[in-house]
């Protein structure tokens, strides 16, 4: 069966169509006619091609200021039905444009944060350099290659991985002051940087922003999971969230994109921009109010 020829990636929101402006009176007899418009498109006025990934990195740049104070990035993908994931893993719920937009929000971080179930199921590896990111990420003062910050109060990790013994950028292990000392021990042997973001064995989530801007990681992702996620919203250090929105649906018990205890009020966000290609919305939010520096 021959592949259905899709179109490139397009904008719908912030459109860079005017609205129409109306050159001659209304005749109010006269009948109702929309105006036409041309559609929502890339940066060059083309929605039949493949973006560049200068011209996707543009689109998702940090915002004015991040570069000094932290800022918190959300990336995660959730089918129509709202799952998470199916059996356990987001890729089935991904595209090739998704994950080119997830390899450039990887490339502008500082540091991705991720949590320890996470880690183990999605089989994570140290982030690599690319040399399409080379000279931006050296004229904004980052290293090759972002740093992975795993969350994880018990450390049940297996210190022998690739990310912990080969990164680039040196592994940061996020716990509490009393995780189990052995493990701690064991991370800082295999490389890895240990930081306290709470006195006891948890990790206090409002705390993870700032204690990474001290290690010099200003520009943050996080890839979830959902229970991470969730309690950065809650704690209200989530500055912004990118949710790629993708045309299946799971079924089953999968959770959504955040997990854990409801809010009190909903958190407000506002839509920031939206970009579609082969039925996929990749949609960007952010915290109202949010800004570098604000908290």
């Amino acid at each position: 069966m021959a592949r259905a020829t899709l179109r490139g990636m397009r904008r719908l929101f912030p459109s860079s169509v005017p609205p129409a402006v109306p050159t001659a009176p209304v005749d109010p007899e006269a009948p109702i006619s929309r105006p036409e418009t041309a559609s929502p498109a890339g940066p060059s006025g083309s929605d039949d091609r493949q973006w560049t990934l200068e011209e996707i990195a543009e689109a998702y740049a940090y915002p004015a200021g991040a570069s000094k104070e932290p800022w918190l990035r959300g990336n995660m993908v959730a089918s129509l039905d709202g799952a998470a994931h199916h059996q356990g893993r987001s890729q089935p719920l991904s595209s090739d444009p998704d994950m080119r937009i997830f390899g450039v929000l990887r490339a502008l971080a500082d540091a991705v944060v991720v949590g320890a179930e996470t880690v183990r199921k999605e089989g994570y590896r140290p982030a690599r350099a690319r040399e399409a990111f080379a000279a931006r990420r050296a004229a904004a003062g980052q290293p090759p290659a972002p740093a992975i910050a795993v969350v994880s109060a018990s450390l049940d990790l297996d210190f022998s991985l690739p990310l912990f013994t080969e990164p680039l950028t040196p592994t940061l292990l996020i716990t509490g002051a009393a995780a189990p000392a052995d493990r701690q021990a064991a991370a800082r042997e295999a490389g890895a940087v240990v930081v306290h973001a709470g006195e006891g064995a948890a990790v206090d989530p409002a705390r993870v922003p700032a204690l990474l801007a001290e290690h010099g990681h200003t520009r943050l992702l996080t890839e979830g999971g959902p229970r991470l996620l969730g309690r950065f919203a809650a704690a209200g250090v989530l500055d912004e969230l990118c949710l790629t929105v993708s045309p299946r649906i799971a079924g089953g018990d999968a959770s959504r994109v955040t997990d854990g205890p409801g809010l009190e009020t909903p958190l407000e966000y506002r839509l920031h921009s939206v970009l579609e290609e082969g039925g996929f919305l990749f949609t960007c939010y952010r915290r109202s109010g949010a800004a570098p520096g604000a908290r």
